[in-house]
């Protein structure tokens, strides 16, 4: 039986390269992302696998947006196998005494609450269809262990995945569903453009920092989603091998 995944911020970066990742090896992928013109961009890259792919605009911080995609995978595909819980914004540079509440919020909608939106409407179809179960994948960054300097929201954001990530596999357990989360470092990307530049570090200075090939994320995601699903890779963490995380800080 074809495997169907989700796939959310799928329109860059390590979203996109994973879903394509997915759709080379044959799984059926929705992919998800605030502008259709970009995941349609992603899907035209997949070749003669794109007649398997599904674009599903969808903002992650709206629960009704996130009901609807889940509804509309299930109709197009007939259940979920694999949810990547990756949608997710960096901010700038901010110290705590100059975040607005806005901006916290902003953090918060989209890394944490979006997280939650999709894990829960993916339990909701996993625990009911036939076979039962599936597994879902956060994506919890170096940051669900270490803060960088001037990072309160993303790093608070990301800690919560890992309680959502232990919960929701608990929770799981009976239900066949797996939850595990995958700790990504420096990737290059364009999001990370900035790191090879130079970024603040614990001891005032800003230095760049290594990245590793987006190749090494993709392997270490397709491992994990591979497993069946009596294994589960709770948590991992892939990094480039240069760049400060232990002792960061």
């Amino acid at each position: 039986m074809t495997q169907v995944a989700v796939v959310t911020g799928a329109s860059s970066g390590i979203g996109k390269a994973c879903a394509l990742a997915l759709l080379a090896e044959g799984w059926q992928v929705a992919l998800v992302g605030r502008r259709a013109d970009a995941l349609q961009a992603t899907i035209a890259q997949a070749g003669a696998h794109a007649a398997h792919a599904l674009a599903v605009p969808t903002d992650v911080s709206k629960d009704e947006e996130v009901a609807q995609l889940f509804d509309t995978v299930v109709q197009h595909f007939g259940r979920v196998d694999l949810l990547f819980n990756n949608a997710g914004i960096s901010l700038p540079y901010t110290l705590p005494g100059d975040m607005s509440a806005q901006t916290w919020r902003q953090a918060v909608d989209v890394n944490l609450n979006g997280a939650f939106y999709c894990l829960s409407h993916a339990f909701k179809h996993m625990q009911a269809q036939l076979p039962q179960g599936g597994r879902i994948i956060n994506n919890g960054s170096i940051s669900a262990h270490v803060p960088r300097p001037g990072s309160i929201a993303y790093t608070a954001t990301k800690h919560a995945i890992s309680g959502l990530t232990r919960a929701a596999n608990l929770d799981g357990r009976a239900l066949n569903i797996a939850v595990g989360q995958i700790d990504i470092g420096n990737v290059a990307s364009d999001m990370t453009e900035r790191m090879a530049k130079g970024v603040h570090q614990a001891d005032g200075s800003i230095k760049p920092e290594a990245r590793m090939d987006m190749s090494a994320v993709v392997e270490t995601f397709m491992t994990m989603a591979r497993l069946p699903l009596s294994a589960n890779i709770l948590f991992t963490t892939v990094m480039a091998t240069q760049m400060p995380y232990v002792g960061r800080g």
